[in-house]
């Protein structure tokens, strides 16, 4: 299924949190995007829905196999855009990483990959 770019962002948020934390509560999905608590709870309706997390009512957020898979190639497209960008255009890091939080939503697999092979060059 098909998400917008605010569930990938939540769905990269829940695994990067994940990774730091070892579990994952609304309240801290909330505070690191920095979102109401119904927001993260209307879009944890919704990735729930689309079999991307599991959660019991108010309980610990878990990313299902698909959502890690996604959560994961959403994750790994923003860090080879942010990389790509500090590489060849000199950006800083929090410059890069804010515009490869935009970027990664609408990038074409063509232009990923030449980016990845860009990166693979020049690292």
């Amino acid at each position: 299924m098909k998400i917008q770019e605010s569930g990938e962002n939540y769905l990269e948020t829940v695994l990067i949190l994940e990774k730091k934390n070892g579990t994952v509560r609304s309240v801290d999905v909330a505070n690191y995007l920095g979102v109401s608590k119904p927001s993260v709870s209307r879009a944890m309706s919704v990735l729930k829905a689309a079999g991307y997390i599991s959660q019991e009512s108010y309980g610990d957020i878990y990313l299902t196999e698909a959502g890690r898979e996604k959560a994961g190639a959403v994750l790994e497209r923003h860090r080879l855009i942010s990389k790509f960008l500090r590489l060849s255009v000199g950006i800083d890091e929090e410059t890069a990483d804010r515009d490869a939080c935009r970027i990664e939503h609408v990038i074409s697999d063509e232009t990923e990959q030449g980016m990845r092979k860009y990166v693979e060059e020049h690292s």
